[in-house]
């Protein structure tokens, strides 16, 4: 005999009573109804799966990744239960249907979400945050697997790898950091053979600013990308490769010395249109056969009293912290061995910024874990958080359009 399939009682509907969970705090519904209309995404009529829940449902699929879509729509629908409606588990939606949902919804609502919401979430008394009153943040990039078909080979390409060629298609991406809080934000992405200098720049111009002191390794370091992130305001720590040219202008007490950045061999020659920096020489003793111990670092901070070369040196490798948070990301957040499962460029697009909106809600809720306790966020598990989320996501507190929340 064929099952009955249950379904809600009559005149219910699922997003009277969807259960948002933690995303809701940390993703507010007006903000993503409003981002709707201004984009013109917002439903027009009443769907089984409306605009509002997708978006939503699109960042849970970061914090689900092992589970299939259905399973994942099924963990935002348990608020059903929570609100005490004697109703037994919905119809199963079929995948199709949330595909076209997902396309109907499209990159630029998540995308947009992104850019406003996830920012530097550091306060004054966030431990690890600051150095003398800057807000510490890192440059760098990194590459995401994604599925293997065609169309995402197409938009994005392989990776070369020592056999030929990587087994998946993969997105770069570049982004900054903010060191204290693993805040992910300004993030841009492109094919993998995409050079990163070119996504940082559009990365620098919409997050750096005055107050920040930006840390980045020696691949970035080159005039016009350097000059573009010191007019911003924000000061400057970037590592330097070998063959960059930093004559000595004037020894300083500290051992570092003043030199001057130019936008070619010619203008270094003639002395023209340089920039001021500060060079900071230091070596790694004991570093296991590293084959390039010396470290050349240059500033825009010029005054050794204001920050002395020694604490910069110690400073510098607070840029490790972004290579924490992708970690976080691709492994804790994603899975290791996972990759996006998403199946057309575009809503690889959407996930990866629907990924990053659930890392900051995650990492923002450690954020405020951490200053409660008085403790660097560092030492709050990023791991045990996602567990946490993961649990309380389904049962969080649910809430009907109307915004009033139900008790039962």
């Amino acid at each position: 005999m064929a099952r009955t399939v249950e379904e809600l009682p009559g005149g219910a509907r699922v997003t009277d009573f969807i259960s948002l969970g933690v995303l809701s705090e940390k993703i507010p519904r007006a903000e993503v109804r409003r981002v709707l209309e201004e984009t013109g995404r917002q439903s027009q009529r009443r769907r089984k799966l409306p605009m509002d829940v997708m978006v939503y449902y699109v960042v849970a699929l970061a914090l689900y990744m092992e589970v299939s879509y259905g399973e994942v729509l099924r963990c935002l629908l348990e608020g059903l239960d929570w609100v005490g409606l004697p109703v037994k588990p919905i119809r199963t939606v079929r995948k199709s249907s949330i595909s076209r949902a997902r396309m109907r919804l499209g990159v630029e609502p998540v995308e947009r979400l992104y850019r406003e919401l996830v920012g530097p979430v550091a306060r004054r008394e966030t431990r690890g945050a600051f150095y003398r009153g800057r807000r510490l943040v890192s440059l760098d990039g990194t590459g995401v697997d994604v599925a293997d078909v065609p169309k995402n080979e197409d938009a994005f390409g392989r990776p070369g790898s020592p056999r030929g060629k990587s087994a998946f298609p993969q997105i770069r991406f570049v982004t900054l950091a903010e060191c204290g809080t693993h805040v992910l934000f300004g993030a841009r992405l492109g094919p993998c053979d995409r050079a990163e200098t070119e996504l940082a720049r559009p990365v620098l111009a919409e997050g750096l600013t005055d107050g920040m002191l930006c840390l980045a390794d020696r691949y970035f370091f080159g005039y016009p990308l350097f000059r573009q992130a010191a007019d911003t305001g924000a000061d400057l720590l970037w590592r330097l490769k070998k063959n960059h040219v930093f004559p000595c202008r004037e020894r300083l007490s500290d051992g570092s010395y003043l030199s001057k950045t130019y936008p070619s061999p010619r203008d270094r020659a003639k002395d023209r249109g340089g920039r001021p920096v500060r060079v900071i020489e230091y070596r790694l003793e004991g570093t296991g056969g590293d084959a390039d111990p010396l470290y050349r670092l240059v500033t825009t901070l010029l005054d050794p009293e204001e920050a002395p070369a020694e604490e910069l040196a110690a400073l510098y490798h607070q840029r490790w912290e972004v290579e924490n948070a992708f970690d976080e990301l691709k492994v804790h957040l994603r899975g290791p061995g996972v990759v996006l499962r998403s199946r057309t460029p575009e809503l690889v697009r959407q996930e990866f910024y629907g990924f990053l909106l659930a890392h900051y809600a995650v990492r923002d809720l450690m954020h405020e874990a951490a200053l409660k306790a008085d403790a660097d966020p560092d030492t709050v598990s990023f791991t045990h958080t996602v567990r946490v989320v993961r649990r309380k996501l389904p049962r969080y507190g649910a809430f009907p359009p109307s915004g009033k929340n139900r008790t039962p």
